[in-house]
């Protein structure tokens, strides 16, 4: 399998490459970056700042990079025939948009975050909700670290939309953060806190909270391969999928069978 890794000189993309090359059955064919990022000095795959130069058909094009480079590499693939698996958050409705019409010509893997145990944490939180009470109130707690570039997280995000879906809640229902005297806080509400600083990696905590008593789901990554395993996943799974939009969901579905 041929990989070509976009945001190649970011936090993700380092920790990616690096657990690609533990992996024999794959070869990290090029690395891209933006013009400013100066290209590393370590004899590795080829370094540049056009993905259509060293992407074609049948190869896998992994990336972290920022919104626009997302939907624009999702149009490169879809037009010489490769594959993706997409990482970046905090994209706009036209971006999203660009990678769903992508993905009726090849094949995406789409996720906020990687990690397996932010997968279980998912499947856990849609458990608790069954049990208990519908009156529970839900806040979510992210942290991370000081240099990323959007708030809430896409996971945070994620986690509370399914919560709203479950609990038949509108989109309106998430509410980022509070200040000032806003009152008491309503039922049909579900509470998003954003934390920047140091060099935390991705903490989130669901907080379900009843009268008397509270439940608390966390999941913590101490590094950044905890993303990147799950990603060397979406990357063979995506490289014989038909075309379509899938998550990491279909993924471990797909692994376990």
């Amino acid at each position: 399998m041929r990989v070509v890794l976009v945001g190649a000189g970011g936090r993700m993309g380092r920790a990616v490459a690096q657990t690609l090359a533990g992996a024999e059955d794959v070869t990290l064919k090029a690395r891209v970056e933006r013009p400013e990022v100066a290209a590393p000095v370590d004899g590795g795959a080829p370094w540049g700042h056009d993905l259509g130069a060293f992407v074609a058909r049948g190869d896998v094009v992994v990336e972290f990079s920022s919104p626009a480079a997302a939907a624009a590499a999702a149009a490169v693939c879809a037009e010489c025939g490769a594959a993706l698996v997409s990482g970046t958050t905090g994209l706009g409705d036209s971006e999203e948009e660009g990678l769903r019409a992508a993905a009726r010509k090849t094949a995406i893997v789409r996720a906020a975050n990687f990690s397996l145990g932010v997968l279980a944490l998912r499947r856990a939180l849609a458990t608790a909700l069954g049990a208990v009470p519908a009156s529970w109130d839900v806040e979510i707690v992210e942290r991370h670290h000081r240099g990323k570039q959007d708030a809430p997280s896409g996971t945070a995000l994620q986690l509370a939309r399914e919560a709203a879906e479950r609990r038949g809640y509108p989109a309106s229902a998430l509410r980022m953060g509070r200040s000032g005297r806003v009152g008491a806080r309503p039922d049909a509400e579900i509470g998003i806190h954003a934390l920047r600083g140091g060099t935390w990696v991705g903490d989130h905590a669901v907080v379900l909270a009843g009268a008397g008593e509270w439940l608390e789901l966390r999941h913590v990554a101490e590094d950044r391969t905890a993303f990147a395993h799950g990603v060397l996943a979406a990357a063979r799974f995506v490289a014989t999928a038909p075309p379509g939009f899938y998550t990491l969901d279909e993924v471990a579905s797909a692994a376990a069978r």
